[in-house]
């Protein structure tokens, strides 16, 4: 990434920053001091915590904490650090990318909602439902400034790339950390009995397991040996996927699949927007409203719906969109959309700005 010159902007730490939402807000504005050396020479954390800030008081180094997933934070460490913000002038600002927990129990996620709220942090979120569903969770509406996840992956890097040239049968692609809200297994095992095309391929790429996915019937061995039966199947493993990894990935698919049990929003779905890969994706959480705000601009995701029937119609479901989308996909090659690029740097402007006025707050 091309940080701003120190000189310029805002001082802002993300907790954490390891996503392409976090590193892309970054403008004459404002600056992101993870990875970058403190006065003290200590170096911030990509993946910073609450304790690690609290560590390195007084918090007169930075101008801004903006903070995003906040599951495994301790509640009462959390609190700590909102106080040592107030008392050092720093302005927090929370973006609810989850209006459920993606980790945890839903009590402890509201509490720190709740907590969030009491403080009167400075919110965000990514489409006007979740406002909705976090009034229904708080008791109240929170004061949030609406703003867009916008592009995963960048337009001026996608400039001079382009999809690669394609056989007739399609390319799939799943990717991302293996989650109780994302049904890998069923995933691969549905693709691989009902993708009859012996040319058609699955990647999937994985992050690194930890011992929590093979302990207490862990999905990680079932995974493997299911993969193993298929030789249409590739599996890549890295330690943490780079943006360029998962890039590399997408150029080379057609199609993402997105089997979330559940979720708020979807920066997965936000990249197969930007690369022209057409979604086989839950209909869940926010979702539809983040394809609306794109509509005539992307292709609809082939959307399964399956959270209001009996969670045995998963796989009947999944398989019914899978087999509509390879039937849209057909043999065609499927370009990059330069319009849309164009559309997507606009639209990233625009979301500078409001950042810049959130990150502002009342100073």
């Amino acid at each position: 990434m091309t940080a701003v010159p120190p000189s310029q902007g805002m001082r802002v730490v993300h907790l954490p920053a390891r996503t392409p939402y976090a590193w892309k807000l970054q403008s004459h504005d404002f600056r992101i001091l993870n990875g970058t050396e403190m006065p003290s020479g200590d170096t911030v954390p990509a993946a910073v915590s609450a304790a690690w800030l609290l560590d390195h008081s007084p918090l007169t180094w930075l101008d801004v904490l903006h903070l995003h997933h906040i599951d495994f934070e301790d509640l009462a460490t959390l609190e700590r650090l909102l106080d040592e913000c107030l008392n050092h002038g720093v302005n927090v600002v929370f973006t609810a990318h989850d209006t459920r927990p993606m980790v945890g129990n839903a009590e402890d996620f509201t509490a720190r909602l709740r907590m969030l709220h009491s403080a009167e942090v400075n919110w965000v979120c990514l489409t006007e439902g979740s406002v909705t569903a976090l009034a229904e969770v708080l008791g109240e509406r929170p004061q949030a400034a609406v703003i867009p996840h916008g592009y995963v992956a960048p337009p001026e890097q996608l400039a001079d790339l382009e999809r690669e040239p394609r056989d007739s049968a399609a390319r799939y692609l799943m990717f991302g950390a293996s989650r109780a809200s994302r049904d890998q297994l069923s995933t691969l095992a549905n693709w691989s009995l009902g993708i009859t095309d012996p040319d058609s391929s699955l990647h999937v790429l994985l992050r690194a397991f930890s011992p929590a996915d093979f302990a207490d019937g862990g999905r990680a061995p079932m995974l493997l040996e299911t993969a193993r039966h298929d030789p249409r199947i590739r599996l890549t493993m890295r330690a943490y996927p780079t943006d360029e990894d998962v890039v590399r990935a997408g150029l080379a698919s057609d199609s993402l699949l997105l089997p979330y049990l559940w979720g708020s929003h979807s920066g997965q779905l936000e990249l197969a927007f930007d690369l022209n890969l057409l979604p086989v994706c839950s209909l869940t959480g926010h979702l539809p409203e983040q394809y609306e705000r794109h509509k005539g601009l992307v292709e609809e995701p082939e959307w399964f719906d399956w959270s209001q029937g009996h969670p045995n119609l998963f796989g009947e479901k999944f398989l019914t969109a899978l087999e509509n989308a390879a039937a849209r996909l057909g043999s065609r090659h499927r370009h990059l959309d330069r319009e849309f690029l164009d559309y997507r740097a606009q639209e990233h402007r625009t979301i500078l700005g409001q950042y810049a006025r959130v990150y502002g707050g009342d100073r």
